[in-house]
Formats: structure tokens, C-alpha cells, sequence
């Protein structure tokens, strides 16, 4: 398995090679002052775009972090999911690196998105014993959650749009995964558009204008890693919608955020097969 983290610019349809390692890296997200953050092997690093390398951060006892993580909206911390004896946490951590802290009180809870103003992260999260993953909200210094979703479906990725009145979402509530959006409360559940894709992780452009996610071929099952995928955008009303790249990935490939802070470009992740 070789790793490929790329860049792919929307105006011209250009893919920049950032870095490429044998080593099995994640989710890139797209740090305010443009460098990447992605995960690999239980640990996070920095990927400086100037001289791309990997630099391993200080994640304290978190050393089993996965690929659901990014940054608090000033981008002076990073909000990681990492698990312990209980399963998935999510915690804070400061973005040069230190002691995580505590944000849920509940596991399993992986992390996925940060509202505009910093003041909310949206996650999903299984309660009570049970397998079924819905969406939740809680303040970014923890405290009570909000549930959004209420066991409609298997439910995942949620990200807001760049106003904050909006989350994307994928749910397989009426057969398989498809692309969703609700208020930010939760009210106004409806499904953008239906096809025969397995569509995964929607994420809102910063500028308001695209809203890219990941298609797998028809019948997979959860969102594996090592498939022949899509990268697909469309308009924010699920329009207009093109498959712009086409490789190797899924699990991996884009999880959480990764547009670039202007919503220009966005960073994924490509593997190569032996």
C-alpha cells in the first residue's frame, strides 16, 4: 500500500501530488495557515506544503487517534478522536501539540465537524449499548450533547455549511447512503438527490458554492477503504452534480474536511495497490 496525499484545484480540474509515503496516512484537513494535518499509525502529523514531509505532533497519551480530526475554527487547537478502553473519544488539543482534553463523556463519539463561529462540534456517536450511529452536536468545552438524528439510519459525516445554518450528512435511511441535510438543530431532515452510488462524507466548500463527497460503486456495504471511488461535487441544493476524480480509496480518502480556506481547492487521499 502506497499513500498518496494530493491536492485538486476546482477551477481547473489540476491535481498537485503533495507527498507520497509507504507509510498508511489519513483524512487530510487544511489548517488556516496552509499546511495539512492527517493521521497514520495511532499518531498525527503536520504536512508542511512549502517542503512537504511528515511532522509527528505531540498528541500526549492519545497514540491511537484515528481518522476523524481537524481544527477548532481560529485554528489554535485541534479536535482529534481517539480510543481508549471505552472506545472512540473526542478530545482538544493545542495545534503545535500537548495534553488532549476531554471534550465527550460518552463513547463511542468520532468528531466531524466545527461550526463556523468555533462554538459547536457535530459528531456522530452510538448510545446505550446500541450499534445504531446518529448525529450529535455538543459545545466545543464539552458538556450536554444535542441529538440530531434519532436511529433513522445509519447516519455519518456531518459537516456545516460556511453560514452555520445547515449540516450535510450521509444516511442509508431509505436503503443505502445517500447525501442528507438538516438545520443546524435538526429540524428539516431531507435527502438532496437518490442514485445508485454509496455516497459518503459531504463536506460545504468555505465559499459557499460546492459541496464535495465520496462515491463508492453500487452495493458496497459501510464505507471500506481500497475501492474504486469517486470524488464527486454539486451545488449546495445537490445540482449540478460531476464525478471530478476517479482512483483508488474510500475509507480514508476524505472523512473529514479538506477544503482548502478560500474553498479553491481541497486535499484527499489517493492509495496505490501492489
Amino acid at each position: 500500500m502506497r499513500s498518496s496525499l494530493e491536492i485538486y484545484t476546482v477551477a481547473t480540474g489540476a491535481v498537485q501530488v503533495v507527498l507520497q509515503t509507504d507509510l498508511l496516512i489519513e483524512a487530510p484537513n487544511w489548517h488556516p495557515e496552509g499546511w495539512l494535518l492527517v493521521n497514520g499509525d495511532g499518531r498525527l502529523f503536520r504536512v508542511p506544503l512549502e517542503a512537504p514531509e511528515l511532522q509527528p505532533l505531540d498528541s500526549g497519551f492519545a497514540v491511537k487517534c484515528n481518522n476523524d480530526h481537524g481544527f477548532t475554527r481560529d485554528g489554535r487547537g485541534i479536535v482529534l478522536s481517539h480510543h481508549t478502553a471505552r472506545g472512540a473519544e473526542i478530545f482538544t488539543m493545542p495545534v503545535a501539540g500537548g495534553t488532549p482534553v476531554a471534550v465527550t463523556q460518552h463513547a463511542p463519539s468520532w468528531w466531524h465537524g466545527t461550526s463556523p463561529d468555533g462554538a459547536r462540534l457535530a459528531y456522530v456517536a452510538a448510545r446505550g449499548g446500541s450499534r445504531v450511529i446518529d448525529v450529535y452536536t455538543i459545545a466545543v468545552g464539552g458538556g450536554a450533547e444535542t441529538r440530531l438524528t434519532f436511529g433513522e439510519g445509519h447516519c455519518d459525516g456531518p459537516d456545516y455549511t460556511a453560514d452555520g445554518g445547515s449540516i450535510y450528512y450521509n444516511c442509508d435511511r431509505d436503503g443505502h447512503a445517500q447525501i442528507w441535510v438538516m438545520a443546524a438543530d435538526g429540524s428539516g431532515q431531507r435527502k438532496l438527490f437518490g442514485d445508485d452510488y454509496v455516497n459518503w462524507f459531504p463536506h460545504p466548500s468555505p465559499d459557499g458554492r460546492h459541496v464535495l463527497y465520496l462515491a463508492y460503486p453500487a452495493g458496497t456495504l459501510g464505507h471500506p477503504r481500497d475501492l474504486p471511488v469517486a470524488l464527486c461535487l454539486m451545488d449546495p441544493d445537490g445540482g449540478n452534480r460531476r464525478r471530478v476524480l476517479e482512483f483508488t480509496g474510500g475509507q480514508g480518502s476524505i472523512n473529514v474536511p479538506c477544503w482548502s480556506p478560500d474553498g479553491s481547492e481541497f486535499a484527499y487521499m489517493r492509495y496505490e495497490l501492489p
